[in-house]
């Protein structure tokens, strides 16, 4: 299990279209790949879940990674959340 903390700093947040980012990243990969905050897991392969998370401004996310390509999908789900600015 690979895991890594980052803290938002999107002003809107976990919003739409970064969502749909996230999950067509985390699709590629065949590892168990999850968001959490404080007091919400979300599948990072759901847009809606992703969503659900309310991850907002100065918010923490901790992304967990399991499986044969766990460290390739952190690497991946970081540029791409580097790419739309959320971190």
């Amino acid at each position: 299990m690979k895991t890594v903390a980052v803290k938002i700093i999107d002003k809107i947040g976990i919003h739409a279209r970064p969502a749909s980012k996230i999950v067509q990243t985390a699709g590629k990969f065949e590892s168990n790949i999850s968001f959490k905050t404080n007091d919400k897991t979300a599948n990072a392969k759901s847009v809606i879940n992703l969503m659900a998370l309310g991850a907002k401004f100065d918010t923490e996310v901790e992304i967990i990674a399991e499986g044969s390509d766990e460290e390739k999908a952190i690497e991946s789900l970081l540029e791409v959340m580097k790419e739309e600015k959320l971190i």
